[in-house]
């Protein structure tokens, strides 16, 4: 998808003061339910875990959140207290949002900064983590903002991205050609008729999809970000591997993986899952986005293309699965009610927006799953829930938990 400008304005000029007028997300007054969630240390091993499956990371790392927006580098400074927290934004308004959260929490650990991704190499240091999510696929030259992020990490470093995904975003792109048309501005006025025209388009009209997941489309300043924002690209995920590679990074894992393998849901089910999975994982993943087809953005964690090891280092194969502690993640829910004839329980990733990735579980997993406490390593599991002769079938649904986004696998001490 090609970007898309208006007015006279330079490109980077026109997000600008694009922000200036609508800053999103929506401002944030307070960070009081983050706070509580974050009691849970389960939640910040899970999420780091994410970013680094086979070490531990430093609690005083350094974090770059790069596009800041009006809340999000304040819930990291919040969140990881003995980190770093660097914030990089174009807009003041957004900044200013965020240094009233920074003074309201006493965020000492956080400094802010107005600068471009693309001059992120003014601030002089490197970052052990960077977080830029729903910023890149707004730069007039994304590989240029990508390659700047790649020469601040740390060679050890996790970059977490997000950018739109092309195809479920048809009606988006769609109802953006429309107000171009009309040349429907983002007053208060245009906002307020733009919402009510797509309030009456049919059911079956491409941006239906979106509507149904998107949770905040009433606010203005949303609808604006969505169908009026001054540059706007989009990537499928072979683009995205090529983007990757051209800027020095190589793909790392889905932050929510089971939507793009082709072993999970019910695209295992189709007549062509064998091919699909016989794929080497770029072109599976490729496939299966073509298969779903409604994917709106990609969440992803990457890493330098120089960094040592294995991408992920996850394995099932060989012994060194035994000597990972699985973790369940705290955002899935165990459903014991009701569930489908021949199950106990059907596991559910509130992540998850495909209601086909919900995981039915007979009685012998339950008992498995029951006894992920994140302390054991999968075989001090097994020894006490498997019984002789079902070892097999007990790290085929380990395996199955991990790729259903189940839980994550602690492999910092699994060095077989």
């Amino acid at each position: 998808m090609q970007p898309r400008q208006r007015g006279d304005a330079g490109p980077a000029t026109a997000v600008r003061s694009f922000y200036e007028r609508h800053p999103y997300p929506a401002p944030l007054e307070n960070l009081d339910r983050h706070r509580e969630l974050y009691r849970n240390p389960d939640r910040r091993r899970a999420l780091s875990l994410l970013l680094w499956l086979a070490e531990t990371p430093r609690a005083d790392r350094a974090i770059l959140v790069a596009g800041c927006g009006t809340s999000q580098a304040a819930v990291y400074a919040l969140r990881e207290p003995d980190a770093l927290v660097t914030a990089i934004d174009i807009s003041e308004t957004s900044l200013r949002h965020t240094r009233a959260l920074q003074q309201k929490y006493g965020l000492q650990n956080l400094a802010l900064h107005r600068l471009r991704v693309e001059e992120v190499g003014e601030l002089g240091r490197t970052f052990d983590q960077i977080v830029c999510t729903g910023v890149l696929h707004h730069l007039p030259d994304p590989d240029t903002g990508l390659r700047s992020l790649r020469n601040v990490l740390s060679p050890d470093g996790a970059l977490h991205l997000m950018v739109y995904a092309t195809y479920g975003r048809a009606g988006i792109y769609m109802m953006q050609e429309y107000c171009r048309l009309l040349g429907v501005g983002a007053s208060e006025a245009e906002l307020r008729d733009l919402r009510a025209a797509i309030g009456a388009l049919p059911a079956d009209h491409p941006i239906a999809g979106v509507l149904r997941l998107a949770k905040d489309f009433s606010q203005p300043d949303a609808l604006a970000d969505a169908l009026l924002h001054p540059q706007d690209r989009a990537y499928s995920v072979p683009q995205l591997y090529a983007w990757l590679e051209r800027c020095g990074l190589k793909f790392g894992r889905w932050f929510e993986q089971a939507p793009y393998l082709p072993q999970c849901g019910a695209i295992a089910r189709m007549p062509h899952a064998a091919c699909l999975v016989a794929l080497a994982p770029p072109m599976q993943h490729a496939a299966v986005e073509l298969l779903r087809g409604t994917m709106t953005k990609h969440n992803l964690i990457a890493y330098r293309d120089d960094r040592a090891g294995e991408s992920p280092p996850i394995k099932f194969d060989g012994e060194a699965w035994q000597g990972y502690v699985p973790l369940r993640l705290p955002w899935t829910l165990c459903i014991r009610d009701r569930v489908p004839p021949g199950s106990v329980a059907v596991l559910i990733n509130r992540a998850h927006t495909y209601p086909d990735l919900a995981l039915p579980i007979d009685r012998a997993q339950a008992r498995l799953f029951d006894a992920i406490d994140g302390n054991r390593s999968v075989v001090e599991i097994l020894r006490h829930t498997v019984v002789a002769g079902s070892e097999e079938a007990a790290r085929g649904f380990i395996q199955q938990l991990w790729e259903y986004d189940q839980i994550v696998l602690d492999a910092t001490g699994s060095r077989r």
